[in-house]
């Protein structure tokens, strides 16, 4: 089955000035806003951080919106930084579709995440290193 074709909710290595925003986004992006994901809480992975779908939280990032032609790259592209497999077992992250909301206006748009898959959420919520803020860029 082929994926709806939503923008992406960035929060980490892909957010503008960070390591891996111009060797994924350069030259595909038709538009990025500053979003939030709420009912999350964000995890330092080290080096990279792990979005974990819990109430009260809140994580900062971008609405980033593909061009048409540039799309299907992208998807494959960001499936493949995130090692995101669909349905399979040993995936550090699952590519899902949430509200996030745009900080301009207040309005919502449904998105791709990649958030923590289970047993890696389990871990961060036992012994992982919480970033209070819920944002990367603050961290």
């Amino acid at each position: 089955m082929t994926p709806a074709r939503l923008p992406f909710f960035v929060y980490g290595t892909l957010r503008p000035g960070e390591v891996n925003h111009d060797l994924f986004l350069r030259g595909r992006v038709r538009s990025e806003e500053p979003c939030r994901l709420v009912g999350a809480r964000l995890y330092d992975g080290p080096g990279y951080p792990y979005v974990v779908e819990e109430a009260g939280g809140a994580v900062t990032g971008e609405l980033v919106t593909p061009r048409v032609d540039a799309y299907t790259e992208l998807l494959v592209a960001l499936d493949e930084l995130e090692e995101y497999r669909p349905g399979d077992p040993r995936n550090l992250y699952e590519r899902v579709a949430r509200e996030v909301i745009r900080t301009a206006d207040g309005t919502s748009a449904r998105a791709w995440v990649y958030v923590a898959a289970a047993p890696v959420a389990a871990r961060l919520r036992a012994r992982g290193e919480l970033i209070e803020s819920g944002d990367w860029l603050l961290r």
